[in-house]
């Protein structure tokens, strides 16, 4: 959004999805080893999670502490080829990585903590193109990543939520109760309103909204389809909703590369 806006050629988003890919890969991984630190005692008392190394004992924790060291290495190193200023508002968002697994011990919303750290790279993007970020523009995109993270990680955290009552375990699967298909409707029309409006207040065309629009579809599919006490249909609404995204992703390319043909 940021190359369509500055009308930027090809190459630039071309890197950059290339920098950012192996980053959030690697930044991610990280994070997945940062919460099976902390959540090694817990995971043993879940079914679908103790059959993680950790959990198992197939590995220790010095051996995570080295594998996460080389993880947050590379993390560093993709980091240091953006300017300073992207360089220091990526640095700032480590915090929520490593406070997310503590979470869902002291709150029902360790969902919205994911939301606002896997979602920084919209900010981070922006800015890495143009040198500082647009607010207008990435404060209601981001804010739409957050509700469409909570939509996802809802239905996710609903798999396991009889054995997280057993262990203390909090989440908004629990929070929502019987009311998730209610909220979770709501979150996502507030993830659609959020990214339409980021995409009006940058000048986006038809092909963006159409991306919009079947992304818009995806999630209602994903709604009325899902069966929140079943684990198999909540592993499907979850990967379900990962291709709201990718529509999202779509149409605003199609924007981009629409916009290069006719320039």
């Amino acid at each position: 959004m940021a190359s369509y806006a500055l009308q930027l050629p090809y190459t630039t988003p071309l890197t950059y999805i290339g920098l950012f890919g192996l980053g959030a890969v690697v930044m991610r991984g990280a994070g997945c080893t940062i919460n099976d630190m902390w959540d090694k005692n817990l995971d043993k008392a879940v079914e679908r999670t103790k059959m993680r190394p950790l959990a198992r004992g197939d590995i220790t924790s010095t051996q995570a502490t080295v594998f996460l060291g080389a993880q947050l290495s590379v993390g560093l190193g993709v980091l240091t080829q953006l300017n300073m200023y992207s360089i220091l508002l990526g640095a700032s968002s480590l915090s929520l990585v490593i406070v997310y697994p503590f979470m869902k011990r002291v709150t029902h919303w360790p969902q919205a903590v994911l939301g606002l750290a896997f979602n920084w790279g919209a900010l981070l993007g922006w800015s890495a193109v143009a040198g500082a970020v647009n607010w207008a523009v990435c404060l209601p995109l981001y804010a739409g990543g957050v509700c469409w993270t909570l939509v996802y990680d809802s239905i996710y955290a609903h798999q396991d939520k009889s054995d997280d009552v057993h262990v203390g375990i909090r989440s908004t699967a629990l929070l929502f109760g019987h009311h998730s298909r209610l909220i979770l409707s709501g979150l996502s029309v507030s993830t659609i309103s959020l990214i339409s409006c980021a995409g009006y207040l940058n000048g986006q065309e038809a092909l963006f909204y159409l991306g919009v629009s079947l992304a818009a579809l995806q999630l209602a599919r994903v709604l009325h389809r899902t069966d929140f006490d079943s684990r198999p249909s909540c592993w499907r609404g979850f990967v379900g909703c990962g291709w709201a995204g990718f529509w999202i992703w779509m149409g605003a390319l199609g924007d981009y590369s629409l916009l290069m043909y006719l320039s």
